[in-house]
């Protein structure tokens, strides 16, 4: 099974990836983080890419989709995966479903508005040390500012300043909104409220998936 995670940024997909990762044993896939580990390791694609992030802006598809698939042929991918901020395009998506035709899918979008978005990223928080995320409104650290892991003290991105989200919203909304089209036309998008609590927006993910494995099991053993 390929998860594909939709949504705005800071609609709680990662979040969300993670969840899905442990419950039903499949990678979780964040390009962000992946990008960012390229920026910090100052690779040719690191430098390049940090430039576009700082204007609010994708990467190009020919980046991210080699970026993609170089994991994804990986053996421990092979039984399926979760993805979060990949495709954000139709040419990525196209191009996904060209080079990975062994696995069914399904798109869940995590659905949040403008201004909740705004909100949610100018509380955002991350360690500097072991990543973890927080945020000051709906997760907050228990001591405040400082990382409940490793007591580092929390740093906000600067893709989380209030200029920068909103040219990330307008990039999202001109590009990655038309995969819903995408995938409705293939019937396999569902959408849910990401206003819920963490606990029921899982949950709701968990009915799709434990019905969608289930199918694919079962057309699996017929075949």
């Amino acid at each position: 099974m390929r998860i594909i995670l939709l949504g705005p940024p800071g609609s709680g997909k990662g979040t969300q990836g993670k969840l899905i990762e442990k419950k039903y044993k499949v990678p979780h896939i964040s390009t962000g983080d992946l990008l960012r580990k390229e920026v910090e390791e100052g690779t040719p694609l690191g430098k390049e890419a940090e430039a576009i992030m700082r204007r609010g802006e994708l990467v190009s598809d020919d980046v991210m989709i080699k970026m993609i698939w170089e994991r994804v042929i990986q053996s421990e991918y092979q039984k399926g995966y979760v993805l979060d901020g990949f495709p954000r395009t139709i040419a990525q998506a196209q191009k996904l479903e060209e080079v990975d035709q062994k696995h069914d899918e399904v798109a869940i979008e995590i659905h949040l508005s403008d201004q909740t978005v705004l909100e949610r990223l100018a509380s955002r928080r991350v360690c500097p040390h072991c990543e973890r995320i927080y945020n000051l409104l709906l997760q907050p650290p228990i001591k405040n500012e400082h990382c409940d892991k490793c007591a580092a003290k929390l740093i906000q991105r600067e893709d989380d300043r209030p200029e920068v989200i909103k040219d990330r919203l307008k990039v999202y909304h001109q590009q990655t909104k038309p995969l819903i089209d995408h995938y409705s036309q293939k019937k396999v998008f569902f959408r849910i409220d990401g206003q819920a609590s963490i606990e029921d927006i899982f949950m709701k993910i968990c009915l799709i998936l434990d019905k969608k494995f289930a199918n694919s099991t079962e057309a699996a053993v017929t075949e």
